[in-house]
C-alpha cells in the first residue's frame, strides 16, 4: 500500500483545514472592527475558506476518510485510539459547524465600538470555544502520535 501514507496525509490536512476557520476567526475579532474590512489577507482568506470552502473541503475529508476506512477494514476496530480520535473529530465538528460559525456570522459584520462591552465579551466567548477546539485537535494528535491501547 504505497499510497496508504499519501492518502492519511490529505486526509489530515484536509480535515485541519476545515476546522482551520474557525479555529482561527475568532482571534481576528480583537481588533474590534468589522473583520470583512479587515486589510490582513490571512483573515479574507480565513473568511474566503469558511464562505466558500467549506463544502469542497468538507467533500475532500469525506472521500480521504471512507477511503481510509476501506484501506484499514477490520484493522480500524483493533485501534481503539483511532475509534476515539474519530468521535473527538466528530465532536469538534459539531461544534465548528453548530456553535462557533453561526456566532462569528453574528459578530464578523457587526462594527463594534471601543466601549462596546457586549461586543467583547461574545468575541471572547468565541475564542474560549476556539480554545476548546484546538484542544481537542490536539488531544487527536497526541493519540495519532502515541497510538495508546484504551481498551
Amino acid at each position: 500500500m504505497p499510497w496508504f501514507p499519501i492518502l492519511l496525509v490529505s486526509h489530515i490536512v484536509l480535515a485541519i483545514t476545515l476546522l482551520l476557520p474557525s479555529l482561527l476567526l475568532p482571534f481576528a475579532l480583537r481588533t474590534r472592527r468589522a473583520t470583512v474590512e479587515s486589510g490582513n489577507r490571512l483573515v479574507r482568506l480565513l473568511l474566503q475558506m469558511q464562505s466558500s470552502g467549506t463544502l469542497i473541503i468538507g467533500v475532500g475529508v469525506a472521500v480521504t476518510g471512507v477511503a481510509l476506512i476501506v484501506a484499514l477494514g477490520y484493522r480500524l476496530a483493533a485501534q481503539t485510539w483511532l475509534l476515539v480520535a474519530l468521535a473527538i473529530y466528530a465532536i469538534d465538528l459539531l461544534l465548528a459547524f453548530f456553535v462557533q460559525r453561526p456566532n462569528l456570522h453574528r459578530l464578523i459584520g457587526i462594527r463594534a465600538a471601543w466601549d462596546d462591552e457586549v461586543w467583547r465579551a461574545r468575541a471572547r466567548r468565541q475564542r474560549y470555544v476556539s480554545y476548546a477546539m484546538a484542544g481537542l485537535v490536539a488531544t487527536i494528535g497526541f493519540l495519532m502520535s502515541t497510538k495508546p491501547v484504551l481498551w
